[in-house]
């Protein structure tokens, strides 16, 4: 399954709905992206190859549209200050998923193996 790991808290807060832009510096190959798991992690990951064992599976989402990131969006990115240069993924049709549910979390688009439990909730 394709996931996309985010930092606390701001993965509860995309599964809570508080959250519906998450900014990145970067763009995704194509859109839209349909079902990707949301996994947050503790760690902020800076090396391409870094990995956070310690991902919790909080949602499953569909981001429709990528656009330039304004400064007026900062209630919808959950954050308190703007920064220039990045792309506002807009956060659609979320699904929370109930449970903890374990996985790694990587930077970057990447793919997981879900349980047969995790697959249950989403269903």
């Amino acid at each position: 399954m394709l996931a996309l790991s985010i930092v606390s808290p701001n993965g509860a807060n995309i599964a809570a709905g508080r959250k519906t832009l998450e900014i990145r510096t970067w763009r995704p190959p194509q859109l839209p992206l349909r079902d990707p798991l949301i996994i947050e992690n503790r760690i902020f990951l800076t090396g391409e190859d870094e990995i956070d064992p310690a991902g919790i599976a909080v949602a499953v989402v569909d981001i429709e549209e990528v656009h330039a990131w304004q400064p007026w969006q900062l209630e919808a990115a959950c954050t308190s200050q703007w920064t220039p240069d990045r792309w506002a993924w807009h956060v659609s049709r979320v699904r929370p998923i109930a449970g903890a549910f374990h996985l790694p979390a990587q930077r970057k688009l990447y793919h997981v193996v879900v349980s047969d439990a995790l697959l249950a909730c989403l269903n």
